[in-house]
């Protein structure tokens, strides 16, 4: 710090105030000033893209790959199979006619050889004495209760493992047809978990599930009560708490149709 000719310290420069009317505000004045006049246009413009929008949709989805609920899903899926399924009717037909004009032993060997394979295979309609047994989710009223007390909620849903479960005690029990939904069941038929539903041979179904066996009543019912699965389903069907649904009848007559979906390996393959 230096001194002053008196022999005092120099004052220390102090800054220039700005008053209020100078121009140094001018740049934040034009900044809410273009804010003033961007804000309507933004707000008239998105109103104008929602009129567009709604003039297009005419009332429908503008997104239509989208589903808002399950019924629309399994209905759109069930429908893309029947599809699927009839135009594997038409080729399989036309393979037919093509090979009914090969005058040939050995294919006709090959040909009788197939249909004898044709019943045990599932392809040929079986009917006779069996069981039905239906297997549901627990009421409404339980699963929110359970939410509720933040509890786990798998026990109170049917799952992919139930229902094979049960399939898999039937033909323990020596039945000669299962069906699921009415969909026969056979040796490459996949049953898998597909949201809030089952899916089987493509298709999604809802609860509840019923799976009906071709064969002795009695030896079917004694295979379900000793298989482990199906025993500790019933257990939680038993329990108040969970209560998920178990109805077992015996029936004198069921039909399980022949199957008439895909019928090709996609990945496994056997080894001979």
């Amino acid at each position: 710090m230096s001194e002053s000719e008196e022999g005092g310290p120099e004052p220390t420069p102090q800054p220039a105030e700005v008053s209020a009317d100078e121009p140094a505000q001018e740049p934040a004045q034009r900044r809410h000033g273009a804010w003033r006049v961007a804000t309507p246009l933004a707000v008239l413009v998105s109103g104008a893209l929602f009129a567009v929008s709604a003039d297009n949709s005419e009332g429908t989805d503008l997104r239509p790959g989208r589903y808002t609920d399950l019924a629309s899903l399994v209905d759109a899926e069930a429908k893309d199979y029947d599809q699927l399924r009839d135009q594997v009717a038409d080729l399989k037909e036309e393979v037919d006619t093509l090979t009914d004009q090969v005058d040939d032993a050995q294919v006709r060997a090959l040909r009788d050889k197939v249909h004898d394979l044709r019943d045990p295979a599932g392809l040929e309609e079986r009917s006779g004495e069996g069981v039905t047994v239906v297997l549901s989710d627990a009421p409404q009223d339980v699963l929110e209760q359970a939410a509720a007390e933040d509890r786990d909620v798998r026990p109170f849903v049917v799952h992919q493992q139930d229902i094979q479960a049960v399939v898999n005690a039937m033909w323990a029990g020596g039945a000669t047809a299962v069906t699921i939904e009415g969909q026969r069941v056979i040796t490459t038929t996949g049953i898998k978990c597909e949201g809030n539903a089952v899916q089987l041979q493509g298709v999604p179904y809802p609860q509840p599930y019923e799976i009906q066996a071709v064969g002795d009543p009695d030896l079917i019912e004694a295979a379900l009560a000793a298989d482990a699965a199906v025993s500790g389903y019933r257990a939680d069907a038993e329990d108040p708490s969970i209560h998920v649904g178990w109805d077992l009848d015996v029936e004198d007559e069921v039909e399980a149709p022949a199957y008439t979906g895909l019928q090709d390996i996609s990945y496994a393959k056997p080894l001979r």
